[in-house]
Formats: C-alpha cells, sequence, structure tokens
C-alpha cells in the first residue's frame, strides 16, 4: 500500500473514517480474520465514489462489505483497501407504501420503519442482522419471504464510478444470488414496494419470528447464520445430524448443538478452523449422500 494512496484518501475523503491494519476480526459475527491494509467507513456517496477512482488510480484491490455477517476473513487478513458501508450510510425516505433506503442500513431498520409506517411484507427480515446491501446482493430470506418479493429497484456504482439503475427483473434474482454477487457493483440505495398494514399485528408478527430465532438458533455465540444453501430437497440440518456431527468440533469451532445448520466460535476458534469444518461437512455428507453443499457465507482474504 502506497503512502501517496492514503495520503490521497485522507485529503479527499469528506465524511468517512480511515484505519490502517485493521483486525477484521472486529467487524465479522465469527469475532476472527486478520487485518486489511486500509478500512475505510464510507459514510456518504462521494466518499465511495472516490475511494473506486483512488484504487483505479493506484491500481488497488478493493473488497465492499457491509455489517460483515455472512463473512469469513481469512486468517491472513485482506490485501489493498476494504471499504465499509454500514450504519451511517443508512438514510431512508418513506413515500407512499415504498420505502427508498441507503444500502448501509440495516434489515432491520428497514422493517422498523415499515412497521412504524403501518407496511407489511418485511416482517421476515426483522431478525437478520445484515444490511440492506448485503440483504438484496444475497436475496436475504427467511420464513417464507424474499427480498426479491419486494423489492422495486436499485441504484449502484460500476467499476469506474458511474452511477446505474437497475429494476427488479435486472437483479435477475435466484435462491441467495443476484447479479451483485457476480459484479463488483457498489449498491447504494434500494426501493421496496409493500402494502398497507396494522402496526399491532405487524409487531405480533415480527415477535413471533424473531422468537422462532431465539428458540432455535445460537444466537448467544458468535456465527455467521446458515453457513450452507438449502440443496434441492433437502434440509442442511437433517443431514448434518443423520451423520451425527451434531455439536462436531475443530478446535473452538463447533457445529451447534441447537442448530446443526450452524457454526459457532465457542471462545477461541480462527477462521482456518471455521474453514477447516465447513470441507469436513462437505466431505462427510457428500460420501454419505452424495449430496454437494454450497456455501452461503462467503470466504474471503488472503490464503
Amino acid at each position: 500500500m502506497t503512502e501517496q494512496y492514503i495520503k490521497a484518501l485522507k485529503i479527499g475523503l469528506l465524511n468517512s473514517e480511515v484505519s490502517i491494519n485493521e483486525p477484521m476480526k472486529n467487524h465479522t459475527s465469527f469475532k476472527t480474520g486478520g487485518p486489511c491494509d486500509v478500512m475505510v467507513k464510507a459514510y456518504c456517496e462521494k466518499d465511495i465514489k472516490l475511494v473506486i477512482l483512488l484504487s483505479n488510480q493506484y491500481k488497488q484491490p478493493l473488497q465492499i462489505v457491509g455489517n460483515c455477517t455472512n463473512l469469513i476473513v481469512r486468517d491472513k487478513g485482506i490485501k489493498g483497501i476494504v471499504l465499509k458501508i454500514s450504519q451511517g450510510f443508512d438514510q431512508v425516505i418513506v413515500y407512499d407504501n415504498q420505502i427508498t433506503i441507503k444500502s448501509g442500513a440495516l434489515l432491520s431498520k428497514l422493517s422498523k420503519v415499515a412497521m412504524n409506517h403501518e407496511l407489511t411484507g418485511l416482517e421476515f427480515a426483522s431478525g437478520i442482522p445484515g444490511t440492506v446491501g448485503g440483504g438484496v446482493s444475497m436475496n436475504a430470506g427467511a420464513y417464507g419471504g424474499e427480498i426479491s418479493e419486494i423489492l422495486v429497484s436499485s441504484t449502484f456504482l460500476d467499476e469506474q464510478g458511474n452511477t446505474h439503475i437497475l429494476t427488479n427483473e435486472q437483479h435477475e434474482f435466484t435462491y441467495r444470488k443476484s447479479i451483485f454477487t457476480r459484479k463488483k457493483w457498489i449498491l447504494l440505495e434500494s426501493t421496496f414496494a409493500l402494502q398497507n398494514g396494522n402496526k399491532e399485528s405487524i409487531l405480533a408478527k415480527m415477535n413471533e419470528l424473531n422468537a422462532k430465532r431465539k428458540d432455535k438458533q445460537p444466537l448467544n455465540l458468535p456465527s455467521a447464520g446458515s453457513v450452507f444453501k438449502r440443496p434441492l430437497g433437502y434440509f442442511v440440518g437433517q443431514l448434518i445430524d443423520q451423520c451425527n456431527l451434531k455439536g462436531y468440533k475443530i478446535n473452538d469451532a463447533q457445529i451447534s448443538t441447537l442448530h446443526s445448520g450452524f457454526i459457532v466460535n465457542l471462545d477461541n476458534a480462527n477462521s482456518q478452523d471455521i474453514i477447516n469444518l465447513i470441507d469436513y461437512i462437505k466431505i462427510v455428507i457428500y460420501k454419505q449422500f452424495k449430496v454437494e453443499l454450497e456455501t452461503e457465507v462467503k470466504i474471503i482474504g488472503e490464503n
């Protein structure tokens, strides 16, 4: 990382934080991961554009992250710059039955805004810990609801920092995927269309779903939610249980004893422990059922 690049960042940024050798374990929900060369916490669109332009100018690799709740960062960290778009870039506008919200907002905030304006359709997202940007990119879903069902459009920046708008269909949504999982685009904001509802009923539904999460998911330990995508015709947790792997550990990385679809950090696991456990689960499941598991969590960083 060149001194000129860092100097240019610090001079040009308007409303953002710059950290050098920032430990990613302080940001990931697994509480693991090595340092990144530079982290920029961006709070405005102009700063996001500047990071893109300077990264291109100085030929520095650029990695975009949100709330880091669906992410494993390898123990050697990340070369180049990490652009973190989360709280601080979370402004929201409500007009009639539509909500337009910046990509750094938490999905839980989006759900609460909808509830307070008596708009229904986002109850399923109230307990998902990620950002709007991550939720749209991954077509986040739970309890029968998905982002693709309510999204109208998104505004994004391409690799050169140019602004574009996508309609719902142009997102190319599939299960836990969209065009954003294939492109190096930066999502700025999204608009959602909801239905009129009753605040008390919406709150009751959110409380019901969050109670289910607390009952069935290991929310008291560091994790990244469901590790694997659901294979067609199967439930991952059931496959793991049938292989007697519930509770299996590699050092302090453990298959949750509460929900086998989750891996938890008991205390001092590192990212490689978690990755090794993921690989072991894949091998065992394939040997027994000939089912190839695909990770839902994203793994990035230096090997």
